[in-house]
């Protein structure tokens, strides 16, 4: 499912950043997509879309697994922390 998501969070100096994106796998508990922006495991993300009714939600999520893709970006799996409920709202 590809679902336009707005993925931010903190550099290592602290500065913030915002990357649009959208997922190439989403589940009841997690997503996988690309970034521009170099992330880690464990680091925590933010990420905003939006309900099929257009109500727009934000979850807490964890980086659980990076990997580097074949164009230049990072594959990115995260697991939604919370709030969980507004992630199901998306299905």
């Amino acid at each position: 499912l590809r679902l336009p998501i707005v993925v931010s969070g903190r550099a290592e100096d602290g500065a913030a950043w915002s990357e649009p994106t959208e997922t190439d796998d989403i589940s009841t508990t997690g997503a996988l997509f690309h970034l521009n922006q170099k992330v880690n495991p464990d680091e925590i993300l933010y990420i905003r879309s939006h309900r099929p009714d257009g109500v727009p939600i934000k979850v807490k999520a964890r980086v659980v697994r990076c990997a580097p893709a074949s164009s230049g970006t990072t594959r990115v799996g995260v697991v939604i922390t919370e709030p969980t409920e507004n992630w199901l709202r998306l299905f």
